[in-house]
């Protein structure tokens, strides 16, 4: 199983774009999206490249390789121009080679307590990963009770100097720079 994972692009298309490429090189059986994908929120700053309807476009492009968690900024609206759906709080994925489930969310509802994010851990088993974004900032270290916690960072507003997405492969997670 191969997973491609991106949390907040947050309307940048340059950025998004940027992950469709990635996307079209990796091949992954599903594209993980954890929120936060249009609008830019009002903690953020307007994203040079922010064109959220040329988001629009690119996601619903692979529409139906989607798995896809609400992020604080996502509204009805979203779920109104997005043909996958993208409202629910988290999602659990279970890798068949492992027997480990992946719990998804954006980090704002469930969380490890790391960078900002919120300190509510859904209840998981030894060798299950917490994956989620929110915070920007990238994560890939062991959790509370031998759980494992990933974050991809961030594809439209890194806040740890590095636009970047992750990918799930071999019950391994890895982070994944875009270049400029």
């Amino acid at each position: 199983m191969k997973l491609l994972i991106a949390s907040d692009i947050h309307g940048a298309a340059s950025w998004c774009a940027r992950l469709m490429g990635a996307i079209d090189d990796h091949q992954p059986d599903r594209v993980i999206l954890l929120g936060d994908l249009l609008y830019h929120g009002p903690r953020n700053d307007l994203p040079a490249d922010y064109a959220p309807k040329q988001v629009i476009s690119m996601l619903n492009a692979i529409a139906d390789r989607v798995l896809a968690v609400r992020g604080n900024c996502e509204a009805e609206v979203d779920q109104m121009v997005l043909d996958f759906p993208c409202m629910a709080d988290y999602a659990l994925v279970s890798d068949p080679m492992t027997g480990h489930d992946l719990f998804l969310t954006h980090g704002h509802v469930y969380g490890a307590g790391v960078h900002n994010s919120i300190d509510r851990m859904p209840s998981l088993r030894v060798g299950d990963a917490l994956v989620y974004g929110h915070t920007h900032i990238k994560v890939n270290q062991e959790g509370p009770g031998g759980t494992w916690l990933f974050n991809p960072g961030s594809v439209g507003i890194p806040k740890d100097g590095s636009h970047s997405y992750g990918l799930y492969e071999d019950g391994r997670f890895t982070h994944v720079i875009l270049e400029s």
